[in-house]
């Protein structure tokens, strides 16, 4: 006959757990375990012993407002003589005595969340379970410890922004483990509308990354539900920030949370996707983030963007469909048994607002083997992804009498799709995980699969006038410098052409501001095989006014042919680069010994910078605070703009300082300086 134990208290060995669950930077105060993982707690008897055979202990553990057993919310289970990983259970692992080592193990597809466990007739004991990628039977088991500290741990990167020429990195400070965060994510999933309708089900459901991931995609944005950011494309943030202004997510998920979670002002497609990552790592999801260079936003999904220019080869919106400079989202890791093999892996899922997908503003999760093969049919969005990587670009320019007129130009979307590599600060270009190398037999097979006709049956039509825009090698703000076009006569015969070059400020989502500079040629005459290169000067007193805070310019170059009457239309997005903040650490960095960093960044421009501040942060470093220092000088042209910041690192580790700089006429300047905190 057994005695059930008679228990006095518990310890529930937070630090020893955590840190085996490799949790433990979200702190030590409370229990954070993974699924499918053994974690113990201590029971110290108020009366009699524990004996291996002779005792009993009733264990029931339950999560969200109705657990039932059938939904795998709710499970009772006593001891066995050795854990089983499979299912929840419990055994003792101590000998005999008045102090037990009760090691307790959930299944690796229990729904992750808050649980309440609770031991025999007294103690109630309150724990947070996550997924597991270090655990072979969880479905985002990752293979590899080196991308695990990337994909997981890692609590700041790298996002790629800029242009396809000119990939810009801008740190990001991800702080999943930051005070709070956790609470926050967790929060997200409780006020999701799935859940506010069925919390039962919602509950069961979490048990599946592919039900989160879809849920999370909903939810960083604010469109239907109480998510987390607002989004807005125009210049004007009233109520708000910037986009911008933000170098990392802990302050908007805090913001979130603390303000009865009505939604942050602004986001935009890299805060969205960066907020998205935060939360997938915190909740134990490998999860990295994307940069699609041209990307496609197709709306009516026939696979076609189409472009209307003026007779001075200027943009005119006349669709809703457009080529954005760059686009991100996330890539979550998961296998899918919900479609056929061969489809498990990396699962393009987007945060930003763009379509509704089954009447939400949400998308994905996709295989990225599903996009390469062409596999439109799968779940979920995979059309209007296929899209952004492979849309066809027609061109046409509408002229003044109200005709339009197919003409020649070549643009390409989905190129130099980018991540931050695996241990390091480099780019990893991926574009071969979205697609076959243009003009094989695979992407032929996919694009047939895919009904991408556009694709198939295009022919290139090189008409013998080329035309291409060449630039500087040193575009910085603040100077003046040239650009070319470059028209090559390929034909025999003499060409006489007239050439339209113009610039103009644009948005990094295409939407074009005011006017940078413009060349209108009437006479210009090609003999047979002769290239002439045509410059138009870029003048800061001009472009300065006009840019937007994503510091790009579109350049158009029109050649119309008197004799043919074709028009060819080449296009070019510069960015002009922002200057380089310089970080110097003063002293010798280690956990929790106070630290100086030297700031320093030198005026690039013709004009004084007011108003100049720069902010810190960085996870373990600035205690989850941001660090603001203004200047109260005016900073001349050619003149350093220098503070000196102080803070106390809590973790060892290497670690990233992000620093924002900002003024009257130079704004939102990113930089960050690796540190390696010592013991």
């Amino acid at each position: 006959r057994s005695f059930t134990l008679d228990i006095a208290r518990w310890d529930l060995e937070c630090e020893f757990n955590n840190t085996d669950h490799r949790t433990e930077l979200n702190g030590v105060e409370r229990l954070i375990v993974r699924r499918g993982q053994p974690f113990t707690i201590n029971l110290h008897l108020r009366s009699g012993v524990y004996q291996p055979g002779g005792s009993a202990l009733d264990l029931t553990v339950e999560t969200g407002p109705q657990p039932s057993d059938q939904y795998g919310t709710q499970a009772s289970f006593g001891l066995t003589d050795q854990i089983d990983t499979s299912r929840w259970s419990a055994a003792i692992t101590s000998p005999p005595g008045n102090m037990v080592s009760l090691s307790i193990c959930s299944p690796p597809d229990a729904p992750i969340g808050r649980w309440r466990l609770t031991l025999g007739q007294g103690g109630r004991v309150d724990f947070v379970l996550l997924y597991n990628p270090w655990c072979t039977g969880d479905v985002v088991y990752m293979d590899s410890e080196e991308k695990l500290r990337e994909y997981i741990l890692a609590q700041d990167g790298i996002i790629y922004r800029g242009g396809w020429k000119y990939p810009i990195p801008t740190p990001w400070n991800y702080g999943q483990f930051e005070d709070g965060i956790l609470n926050a994510c967790l929060r997200i999933l409780d006020m999701n509308p799935k859940c506010l309708r069925n919390p039962g089900k919602d509950a069961s459901g979490r048990r599946n990354p592919i039900y989160v991931s879809r849920v999370l995609s909903a939810m960083v944005n604010c469109n239907d539900d109480k998510g987390v950011l607002l989004g807005r494309w125009t210049d004007d943030y009233d109520g708000g920030v910037s986009p911008l202004s933000w170098k990392g997510s802990v302050e908007i998920l805090r913001n979130w949370d603390t303000n009865a979670c009505q939604p942050v002002r602004f986001g935009q497609c890299w805060v969205f996707a960066a907020v998205a990552c935060s939360v997938s790592r915190a909740l134990g999801i490998p999860c990295r983030l994307v940069t699609n260079y041209n990307s496609a936003h197709d709306t009516n999904s026939d696979l076609v963007i189409e472009r209307y220019v003026d007779e001075n080869g200027q943009l005119v919106q006349k669709s809703r469909d457009m080529i954005w400079n760059y686009h991100c989202w996330v890539e979550n890791w998961m296998t899918r048994p919900d479609l056929k093999p061969g489809f498990d892996g990396w699962q393009v899922m987007d945060p930003t607002p763009q379509e509704k997908s089954e009447g939400v503003y949400c998308c994905g999760p996709i295989p990225l083997k599903a996009i390469k093969e062409g596999e439109l049919a799968y779940k979920y969005d995979a059309p209007f992804v296929f899209a952004e990587v492979n849309a066809d670009v027609h061109t046409f320019m509408k002229r003044k009498d109200g005709t339009t007129k197919k003409i020649i130009s070549s643009v390409h979307v989905g190129l130099k799709i980018s991540t931050k590599s695996v241990g390091s600060d480099r780019r990893e270009d991926i574009t071969h995980l979205y697609k076959y190398p243009e003009g094989s037999d695979e992407e032929r097979e996919a694009f047939t699969k895919a009904n991408h006709q556009n694709k198939l049956l295009q022919q290139q039509d090189n008409a013998g006038l080329l035309i291409v825009i060449k630039v500087s090698a040193d575009m910085r703000k603040g100077c003046d410098f040239d650009v070319f076009a470059v028209i090559t006569n390929n034909t025999p015969n003499e060409k006489k052409c007239r050439l339209v070059f113009g610039s103009r400020a644009v948005s990094y989502n295409g939407i074009l501001g005011e006017n940078c500079g413009f060349k209108d040629l009437l006479n210009v005459q090609l003999a047979p095989g002769e290239e002439k290169r045509v410059a138009l000067r870029m003048n800061y007193s001009k472009y300065a006014e006009n840019l937007t805070e994503d510091n790009l310019i579109r350049l158009a170059a029109l050649l119309l042919d008197y004799g043919t009457q074709e028009a060819y239309l080449a296009v070019r997005n510069v960015v002009l680069v922002n200057p380089e903040i310089k970080v110097r650490i003063l002293g010798e960095p280690k956990e929790n010994r106070k630290l100086a960093a030297e700031i320093t960044l030198q005026n690039p421009l013709p004009v004084p910078l007011q108003n100049c501040c720069f902010t810190v942060e960085g996870s373990n470093l600035t205690g989850g605070q941001i660090v603001t220092e203004r200047l109260n000088s005016t900073v001349e042209p050619g003149q350093d703009a220098k503070v000196k910041i102080y803070f106390t690192p809590t973790h060892s580790g290497l670690r990233k300082l992000v620093v924002d700089f900002d003024s009257n006429k130079l704004c939102h300047v990113k930089g960050y300086r690796n540190v390696i905190i010592g013991k």
